[in-house]
């Protein structure tokens, strides 16, 4: 099982390195392309049509300003697609926000937090529809939220000692 991690830039690459660095902690398969919805749309297609043979089970979609690229996904695909908005000028990711949320009936998109923090959580939750058949990444994933748990525990302990 892959995850397939598509972007309209490679100018949002630097702000989806943790999603990267989270799929790979997780021991997740991960293919990352530059795609565009509005400049290689055949080749997005063509990329998304072949990719179940590839094992691909989840598309994580970034873009930024007009962010068609997960509803291109999302209407040639019946499998789960994850919308990134990127936080591009000039306003912040909130036109790519707009766009990935406001998708048509029947046309579905999850969408995550603007910018660096939805990269992480997109690669939650790919884990999270991923573990429903696989027990090991289950684990593995719950180890996670215990790591992140005792990590606020100490940063919580941290803290009390300065009182």
């Amino acid at each position: 099982m892959t995850v397939a991690l598509l972007m309209g830039s490679d100018s949002d690459f630097p702000r989806l390195e943790a999603c990267v660095t989270t799929l790979r902690k997780l021991d997740i398969p991960l293919e990352a392309r530059v795609l565009s919805a509005h400049r290689t749309p055949k080749e997005l297609v063509e990329f998304v049509e072949q990719a179940p043979a590839r094992g691909i089970r989840v598309f994580l979609c970034a873009a930024g300003g007009a962010a068609h690229l997960a509803g291109v996904v999302a209407a040639h695909t019946d499998l789960p697609v994850v919308g990134i908005p990127m936080d591009n000028p000039p306003v912040g990711g909130l036109d790519a926000l707009l766009a990935t949320v406001q998708m048509p009936g029947g046309v579905p998109v999850v969408s995550v937090a603007v910018g660096g923090g939805g990269a992480v959580n997109a690669a939650l939750f790919a884990a999270r529809v991923l573990a429903l058949s696989d027990p090991g990444l289950a684990r593995r994933y719950a180890a996670l939220r215990v790591e992140q748990a005792a990590g606020v525990a100490k940063k919580d302990a941290a803290l009390q000692q300065l009182l």
